[in-house]
């Protein structure tokens, strides 16, 4: 078993009727038990799973940036919150404090960051920028590396990874948003360093997260096939496709084939973003009621560790950061940021 730490101080009981419902609520959870930390050989003995935000919409695409800070999307959807478009928070771990990092972020649902500091952002839909944009830190100034393929808009830019020659890899779904869908896929796409936008993967329902090895011989694609239900982020999808966790040969020229299934969820909430280590291992936000939290596997393709993440009812996304020589990987659920001290530093960039 073990425990979570909660940054928010607990809140006086004020009426006899609230009392009695906290009561109630304790005596339901007593009778279902956590699920156990299964550790494995990533995690470090005795580490409890921290939050250490809790104020957004629906959290995103963690990355530690060069500054060691962590950056994080917070995707605010217009249908429920007005018209935000998004915010990209920043945590600092030095201080245990998040800030506003930019606002509106262009519905920015996945950040990475390049050999030379510069923040990579896949924008979404939903009035957002429905493209791949490239931020200097240094500088403020931004630009749209990819906002077109074949003369029309991407569905929704989800989520991307760099391979060391710096080219970006991203997914392109649609999950909600009011513009018109004008590619005839949900595709994967490469962006090569001349600018050149590739469709590398047509045969995926709906692609989510991504990631490489640390060979780069490897292309992980997060396939989560769900579609939302009555414009309510929190009711029953309309259907589950496939939900699965995927690999693809990736040749040295940019191009991926020979598909395989890592795992597959059936008819269960399948995973959403992915983060690989030094190790190979490869660490799937997985949204299945039945065990939902992070599950890590081999590059073989077997579960090695599992951290439930409680009482979320979203696990969207982890972020491996190594900071004065301590490794932490960081989980985003719905409007939360959580962390948890791991042995295995992130895959090298």
């Amino acid at each position: 078993m073990f425990t979570i730490v909660d940054r928010r101080a607990a809140g006086l009981w004020r009426t006899l009727s609230l009392a009695v419902a906290a009561m109630i609520a304790t005596l339901a959870a007593a009778s279902a038990q956590t699920p156990p930390l299964d550790a494995g050989p990533v995690v470090a003995p005795g580490a409890t799973l921290e939050r250490v935000f809790d104020g957004g919409f629906w959290t995103e695409g963690p990355a530690v940036g060069p500054d060691g800070r962590i950056y994080f999307c917070d995707i605010t959807m217009t249908f429920a919150t007005g018209m935000e478009a998004g915010n990209i928070w920043v945590f600092d771990p030095a201080t245990g404090k998040a800030t506003v990092f930019r606002s509106p972020s262009g519905m920015a649902a996945g950040i990475k960051f390049d050999r030379e500091g510069r923040m990579v952002v896949t924008q979404g839909a939903d009035f957002g920028g429905r493209a791949v944009v490239r931020t200097d830190l240094k500088t403020g100034r931004s630009t749209i590396l990819a906002g077109l393929y074949k003369g029309r808009p991407f569905n929704a830019p989800n989520d991307l990874d760099i391979d060391s020659q710096g080219r970006i890899y991203f997914t392109d779904p649609r999950y909600f948003g009011h513009e018109p869908i004008e590619q005839p896929v949900f595709g994967v796409y490469r962006i090569d360093t001349d600018g050149a936008v590739h469709l590398i993967l047509a045969d995926v329902a709906r692609p989510n997260g991504i990631a490489l090895s640390p060979d780069e011989k490897t292309l992980y694609v997060a396939e989560h096939d769900f579609l939302l239900s009555d414009r309510r982020i929190d009711k029953v999808p309309q259907r589950n496709g496939f939900m699965r966790l995927l690999a693809y040969d990736l040749a040295a020229d940019g191009t991926a084939s020979n598909q395989r299934v890592i795992a597959d969820y059936g008819k269960e909430a399948g995973p959403d973003g992915l983060a690989v280590d030094a190790s190979g291992n490869v660490y799937a936000a997985v949204q299945a009621a039945s065990r939902r939290g992070v599950h890590v596997y081999s590059s073989k393709g077997e579960e090695i560790a599992y951290i439930p993440v409680p009482n979320e009812p979203a696990i969207t996304n982890v972020a491996l950061a190594t900071r004065d020589g301590r490794t932490d990987l960081y989980i985003t659920a719905k409007k939360s940021l959580y962390r948890i001290h791991t042995l295995i530093p992130g895959r090298p960039r």
